[in-house]
């Protein structure tokens, strides 16, 4: 178990072995950054999964660490988190610090090991993400696509494509790679119909 200063952050989640880019400009989490680069540099990125105020949890996402940091003369901050592993909550402690903190309970690294696709997983993931970016109208290096290993092109999909905060959770706590890559196929498929005005089901 550890204590870990949380990031409540909808649409926006982070895979080990994965960096994620942030702007933190909210007074909160400008000092939230600032206590854990004096610290051990990790912070734990978690959605919401309402819209109370303050929203409720939910109970999975993952530690990053803080790989690079500028810090802007007006106190804001631009950071890359190089995530670690993901963690469970095990529950939310009451602090005095303005940001939130729970009790986290790290996956093993057998845990989040997630393996490895198939070639016909791997072609079908690759000809379905060329046809979503041709939909989205995304510019992407194709060439550069296909020389990524199994792990950063699913987790990238999941991190980079606008699916809806519960679609995100769910690729988030997928322990397969194989069906993380099926998730994030099915969702590809989905939104690019044009069918996101809605939630999406997955099977």
């Amino acid at each position: 178990m550890r204590r870990l200063p949380v990031f409540p952050l909808g649409g926006a989640i982070l895979f080990p072995r994965m960096h994620l880019p942030l702007h933190i400009f909210e007074p909160r989490y400008r000092a939230m950054i600032s206590e854990v680069m004096a610290k051990d540099q990790r912070i734990g990125m978690i959605q919401p999964s309402d819209n109370e105020d303050p929203p409720a949890l939910f109970s999975m996402g993952c530690i990053g660490r803080i790989a690079e940091v500028e810090a802007l003369e007006d106190g804001r901050f631009n950071i890359i988190l190089a995530g670690e592993a993901r963690f469970r909550v095990v529950r939310e402690l009451e602090v005095t610090t303005p940001f939130r903190q729970v009790e986290a309970e790290p996956l093993s690294p057998a845990e989040d090991d997630p393996g490895f696709l198939s070639a016909t997983e791997r072609a079908g993931l690759e000809i379905e993400a060329q046809q979503f970016a041709e939909h989205l109208g995304y510019q992407v290096e194709w060439e550069a696509v296909t020389r990524l290993d199994d792990e950063t092109l699913v987790n990238a999909i999941a991190q980079i494509a606008p699916f809806d905060v519960a679609a995100k959770q769910a690729l988030l706590e997928a322990n397969l790679l194989t069906e993380r890559c099926a998730m994030a196929v099915q969702l590809m498929q989905f939104y690019g119909r044009g069918d996101s005005a809605g939630s999406a089901t997955l099977q």
